[in-house]
């Protein structure tokens, strides 16, 4: 098979959550462990860091890659989704995965893929871990898809875990409460190794406290970070709690034997963030005159802070291009929407997206108008001729509304 023929395989013929959503969710650990199995377990073959959390995970994986990347390591970085081309999940030093190795791999494990009826997500572990290991990087940032005791990627040994936050997102899957959903990510943390924690409530800081104490492992807290945060050029507000989160993790790193990452390390890689990995999409500047600012948040959590920002900056009038995937909880988002701004309603183009017009009858019971769009670029366009030039524009909801216009 070619490249694009190997894609369409793996995304139409498997199950995948980005796409399906509940059907695709799979609650054990079966086949990725025999995968890995039959590849040699190949994670245990290099070193990582294991990154959970409801928002935020992304940005942290990308900090600490970038950041060993300046320190002179050869950093596999895997993550998910991707915004524009498969090859993003699997990356060293920046630079994604050949699409021969793709091709290679499902061609040379297909039989086995088919027999298995691994998901989309589980031979993407497979073939992540497989590619670090022939590359023999030193160190590989592993990033949880999906809560944690049952992700797929919960099947290495890290170095350190790393749990950014926890908020109220999927809950079908995770729990309704935020204790439920912290034990869940809780489940990345083991035996003496030793766990970073990012932002806690009350009630989360006592799972996380419980599990560390059960695995005897030391727990670090980066919420009691207060020393000065260095430039990034992730320049989103709430990078600030990420910040925080990957510099207590990377003192925690130097502490455990053969890691050294200098000040001057950490100053270079968080101001290059973007160009020594490549990420996209985090309060993203994308035009001017009039403004456009993309961003991926797509829950209560992330969303609070970006519409605070959003409102910050300076404009005449707000537009605002959204769109959903259709298990998204809209009670918990729009209210925190302006009713001010003029909004473009569009469905993002895969199976889980909502319809724009569902979405516009929708936020309508909450004061917001606007227009439905059949594709989130006819919306974009619509908002870009309709503004002026001291006008801002959002294009925002989904990870996949943004990934169609960049």
């Amino acid at each position: 098979m070619t490249y694009t023929e190997t894609l369409h395989w793996m995304f139409e013929q498997l199950p995948m959550y980005q796409r399906q959503g509940k059907t695709a969710y799979k609650k054990d650990l079966t086949n990725t462990l025999a995968i890995t199995q039959m590849l040699g377990n190949p994670e245990r073959q290099f070193r990582s860091i294991h990154v959970a959390g409801t928002n935020g995970k992304g940005s942290v994986s990308h900090m600490l890659s970038s950041v060993l990347q300046s320190a002179g390591y050869k950093v596999g970085l895997y993550t998910s989704p991707h915004l524009k081309d498969f090859r993003e999940r699997i990356k060293i030093n920046g630079e994604p995965i050949p699409k021969t190795d793709v091709t290679e791999f499902i061609a040379g494990h297909k039989t086995f893929l088919e027999t298995q009826n691994l998901s989309f997500f589980e031979m993407t572990v497979g073939m992540a871990f497989n590619y670090f290991a022939a590359e023999k990087v030193d160190i590989a940032i592993i990033e949880v898809g999906m809560g944690g005791r049952l992700d797929s990627t919960n099947v290495i040994t890290p170095l350190l875990s790393v749990i950014t936050n926890i908020g109220m997102d999927h809950m079908a899957f995770l729990g309704d409460t935020l204790d439920k959903i912290a034990g869940e990510k809780a489940g990345i943390i083991k035996k003496s190794v030793p766990v970073v924690i990012g932002e806690t409530t009350p009630e989360t800081k006592r799972v996380f406290l419980k599990k560390a104490e059960a695995e005897r492992a030391s727990i670090h807290f980066a919420e009691d970070w207060n020393s000065p945060l260095p430039d990034c050029d992730l320049k989103g507000n709430y990078q600030k709690f990420n910040l925080k989160t990957c510099l207590k993790s990377l003192e925690v790193l130097n502490t455990l034997q053969g890691w050294q990452i200098s000040d001057a390390n950490i100053k270079k890689g968080l101001a290059e963030v973007k160009s020594n990995t490549h990420l996209r999409g985090r309060w993203e500047i994308l035009g001017s005159q009039p403004k456009v600012i993309a961003d991926t948040a797509h829950n209560k959590e992330g969303l609070t802070l970006v519409i605070e920002q959003v409102l910050q900056e300076k404009f005449e009038c707000l537009h605002m291009v959204l769109g959903f995937v259709n298990d998204k909880d809209l009670d918990s988002v729009l209210p925190l929407l302006p009713v001010t701004a003029k909004y473009y309603f569009s469905k993002p183009n895969v199976p889980r997206g909502m319809e724009a017009t569902d979405l516009y009858y929708k936020a309508k019971a909450y004061s917001l108008y606007g227009k439905a769009f059949t594709t989130v670029k006819n919306a974009l366009k619509a908002a870009q001729k309709e503004a002026k030039a001291g006008d801002l524009i959002f294009v925002g909801g989904s990870t996949f509304t943004v990934a169609e216009i960049l």
